[in-house]
């Protein structure tokens, strides 16, 4: 078999015969018929295989061939007004490589429980294609987006010697020996030291969370991006998380939105509004709004899911939450010279129930201050000498954020679960496939 293209190509070859290699989605005959949906990962082709057309042993393989047996295609394109690609293909000869039968995943219902133990098959289904897809192009959109407007990026470690975001939520591991080390949480604090080297640098990886929840939004590993910019306040910080996000939502909808509204049943319109200007709150104006619903939150309390969705009912795009409480916040945000009981924090939280997708701030750039706000934590402060160094030569005021892959994924793609947003996730009950 010759002239072997892919399924996405297809429409250049009106009228031609071709190879097709992939895999047989799915199968249904009519008499001397075989209607084959056979997949290539670039798109999914209709192959007509009529029994007056070929070899007896040809439409005999088209007879037995099992779902998600791989095969290679030869036959004539042809246009087809049904057909989403607007083509099929005419076939004149099957080659059955390997197949056996007894796929375990039937077109029928399963359970997401049997799905997740079938993960390594499961995302073969067009739907986890799409997926994957959107979050390829969202990864694309974000590395593009910092590439193009002077930021450098910069590999921060996996293996951390001590905590960032508190230390009931570490990954532990035995580091030869020097003890312990842990996996990291963030790559902030080393974004910080390539931002007072670089001016604006990203770090972009891996993180691993212990916490024990089991909630939607939820990994214990999972991929974040962090921005970090010498010499920019809270005020540009935000100004930086709205247009990168925006910009990302951008990317998705002109190469996916076919894919989204058909495959997916995501609610464009509803991703179209996500256009600058955010509204823009401070955590006690986010306060007030929800207890003017009934709720009865008081100033103080974190803003949970439940929270994050009342309050984004009541706008079409992303909200920016910004001052909360430093006592909730990380060791390492500065707090706001004018009301020293809030920090420069700030929250991006998405419409639509998804919640908090981007969070950041101002850092602490005072070598005092910072030092006593470890100490607070009751961190270790040799491990973080370092850190404490950059306070010490050269400090700027500095700001960034981080955005969590796979809840933008959920978001954009209009998943209830975190589960399907990254190829083989991993969750408290979860370390297989």
């Amino acid at each position: 078999m010759r002239n072997e293209l892919y399924i996405s190509d297809i429409a250049a070859h009106d009228g031609e015969e071709v190879t097709l290699r992939g895999w047989l989605y799915g199968k249904r005959s009519s008499g001397k018929l075989h209607f084959l949906q056979v997949r290539d990962g670039t798109g999914v082709i209709q192959c007509v295989l009529s029994k007056k057309d070929v070899p007896e042993a040809v439409f005999a393989a088209g007879t037995a061939v099992h779902q998600e047996s791989s095969v290679e295609v030869r036959g004539k394109v042809a246009k087809d007004a049904r057909s989403a690609l607007g083509f099929e293909l005419h076939v004149t000869d099957l080659r059955v490589l390997q197949g056996e039968g007894g796929y375990p995943i039937q077109p029928k219902e399963h359970g997401v429980g049997f799905l997740q133990e079938q993960r390594h098959l499961w995302l073969r289904s067009s739907r986890q294609r799409a997926v994957l897809g959107v979050r390829h192009t969202i990864i694309k959109a974000i590395r593009d987006y910092f590439d193009t407007r002077g930021f450098t990026l910069v590999d921060a470690p996996i293996l951390t010697p001590a905590a960032c975001e508190g230390t009931s939520t570490l990954f532990e591991v035995p580091y030869f020996d020097l003890g312990k080390a842990f996996l990291t949480q963030s790559g902030q604090l080393y974004g910080e030291a390539a931002a007072m080297a670089v001016g604006k640098a990203y770090v972009f990886g891996p993180t691993f969370r212990a916490e024990k929840s089991k909630t939607r939004r939820h990994l214990t590993e999972f991929w974040m991006v962090e921005p970090e910019v010498a010499y920019m306040d809270l005020e540009g910080d935000m100004e930086l998380a709205e247009d990168f996000l925006c910009e990302i939502v951008k990317a998705v909808l002109l190469k996916h939105e076919q894919e989204l509204k058909a495959v997916l049943e995501r609610d464009v319109e509803a991703l179209k509004k996500v256009q600058k200007p955010f509204p823009r709150l401070t955590y006690t104006e986010a306060i007030e709004y929800i207890q003017r619903t009934g709720h009865p939150i008081q100033w103080g309390d974190d803003l949970g899911a439940d929270e994050e969705t009342i309050l984004c009912k009541q706008f079409d795009r992303p909200v920016l939450v910004h001052r909360y409480p430093a006592e909730m916040k990380a060791f390492y945000f500065k707090k706001d010279p004018n009301d020293p009981k809030v920090a420069l924090g700030v929250d991006v939280l998405a419409p639509e129930g998804y919640g908090e997708i981007i969070g950041g701030g101002q850092r602490e750039d005072d070598y005092a201050t910072l030092k006593a706000g470890i100490e607070h934590h009751k961190l270790p402060l040799e491990a973080f000498s370092w850190y404490l160094d950059l306070r010490k030569y050269g400090s700027v005021p500095h700001s960034g954020f981080g955005l969590g892959v796979e809840r933008t994924v959920a978001w954009l793609c209009g998943l209830h679960h975190v589960r399907e947003t990254i190829p083989f996730p991993r969750m408290m009950e979860r370390l297989t496939p």
